[in-house]
């Protein structure tokens, strides 16, 4: 199955359209490191996290963990888990994957820049809940909650995402 999101900020699933945020810096070939932009191409969903103190385990095919506290990703492109999860405190820069304002209650990790890592490539390219007024990402795409919970239903491990200019 094949998600396709395009540049005017649609995930098309089949017959279904739904509203999403884009990276700050749109939809490009060529990503960097902390540039904003959501990289184009095709990637497979590698796994979904969740936040089980605020959700029950979501419907979904797909593997998926729950979502500790102490859960990071790291994101310093000279750290030997670059673009890997990490345990907070990391040695180097890490995003934490336990936030307060809800946006990482459900995670769907994308394939993006993991088979190999290429150091300042990108990272924590994800899935995951919108803001409200679908404010721009850091390079992710991210929808309302509920439509994220509805799409859960159907993915599986051999599901993509492409992002098309």
């Amino acid at each position: 199955m094949l998600l396709h999101v395009t540049a005017d900020g649609f995930l098309h699933h089949g017959a279904r359209r739904y509203r999403c945020a884009l990276g700050r810096g749109g939809i490009r070939a060529q990503k960097v490191e902390g540039d904003g932009i959501t990289p184009s191409g095709r990637y497979p969903l590698r796994r979904l996290l969740y936040r089980a103190d605020r959700l029950a385990q979501p419907v979904s095919q797909l593997a998926m963990a729950k979502i500790r506290p102490d859960d990071g990703w790291c994101d310093a492109p000279d750290d030997p888990a670059y673009n890997g999860p990490v345990t907070l405190p990391h040695g180097a820069s890490a995003e934490s994957m336990w936030r307060a304002d809800g946006l990482y209650d459900l995670v769907v990790i994308l394939g993006h820049n993991d088979a190999p890592v290429v150091p300042g490539a990108g990272s924590a390219i994800f899935m995951h809940v919108a803001s409200p007024g679908y404010g721009p990402t850091e390079g992710c795409v991210a929808l309302a909650r509920d439509d994220l919970v509805a799409l859960l239903v159907e993915l599986d491990d051999s599901c993509e995402i492409q992002f098309s200019p």
